[in-house]
């Protein structure tokens, strides 16, 4: 595949970040201890304050991402204007990948085990001819006994990444997809045979209760009946449900220990694996079956950041 660097031997990463000193930190140290970090490129996109009170906040990040480094090069974007966390990544994501083809993608709350970035080129490497896969994901559930890769249908949000013509499947207009969907009679099938409803999440978005750019992903991938590859031991450990984020609420439920060795990404037909779908869904029905009142509802605003 052609980029735009002439010696890339892997793909960029793209963070993402806004106000949060103490997330952005803890992500971007654990990801220069990855053992591809001074092999890659960094492009990071800093979101303008969107109002007074996250001004100085906006300010300390950026001083601090003004001295990063350990990488093999890093190119800072302020953003001039407030573009919101979805407009961001869809923008930015589109401008990385279509100038690179490939990319990989995180956010300021994802703390990375050091083979994150391993596992991503690899499994870029890997399944770049592939056109069934769409996307290589590096978290997972805290589920016990899971292959050690596997593909599950549709895309996810927390470390992830992509190539060029495969982001292109991304369809930004919620009532398309939710319209194929139920053309289709596949909502059941999308709510995870009904463990969890992201068809609500998805109506939530079209109708302006969330702005997620990844419900919108997850459905055009799982649409065009594409893939994402899964390591079984989580690679990457969410920060950010404290309270601190978008949509995000106060829960450890996503919480889990990431892979302290590096996960082999082998050839293996690209097809959805029914163990993990089933384990996928019973991890969900008991989070939901045990929880009551203000505690469920903590969680569902969990689930939504999950695809935010």
């Amino acid at each position: 595949m052609s980029s735009g660097f002439d010696d890339l031997k892997n793909a960029p990463i793209v963070f993402f970040c806004y106000n949060r000193l103490q997330h952005t930190q803890r992500t971007i140290e654990a990801l220069k201890k990855n053992t591809l970090a001074s092999e890659s490129d960094l492009v990071i996109y800093s979101d303008a304050s969107k109002n007074d009170a996250h001004v100085d906040e906006v300010a300390a990040v950026r001083a601090y991402l003004k001295t990063i480094s350990g990488f093999r090069s890093v190119k800072i974007i302020f953003r001039q204007e407030n573009m919101g966390l979805a407009r961001s990544i869809i923008d930015g994501v589109s401008a990385v990948v279509n100038e690179y083809g490939q990319v990989i993608v995180l956010e300021d709350d994802l703390v990375t085990s050091p083979y994150f970035l391993q596992f991503m080129n690899d499994g870029l490497r890997r399944y770049e001819m592939n056109k069934e896969v769409a996307s290589i994901h590096g978290y997972v559930y805290p589920i016990e006994n899971l292959p050690e890769t596997f593909f599950m249908r549709g895309a996810d949000c927390w470390g992830w990444a992509t190539w060029r013509d495969r982001w292109q499947m991304f369809e930004s207009d919620g009532e398309i997809l939710l319209s194929e969907l139920v053309r289709k009679k596949l909502t059941h099938y999308f709510d995870l045979n009904g463990a969890y409803p992201f068809t609500q999440m998805l109506r939530d978005q079209i109708s302006g209760k969330n702005n997620s750019w990844a419900i919108r992903w997850h459905a055009s991938v799982f649409l065009n009946e594409k893939f994402t590859l899964y390591p079984g031991k989580s690679l990457v450990l969410n920060i950010g449900n404290d309270n601190s984020g978008t949509h995000s609420g106060n829960t450890d439920a996503f919480s889990s220990d990431v892979s302290a060795t590096a996960i082999t990404v082998r050839a293996m037909p690209v097809e959805e694996d029914a163990f993990a779908l089933n384990a996928f869904g019973r991890y969900f029905i008991k989070l939901r079956g045990g929880l009551i009142g203000g505690v469920k509802r903590l969680l569902s605003r969990a689930l939504n950041g999950f695809l935010r």
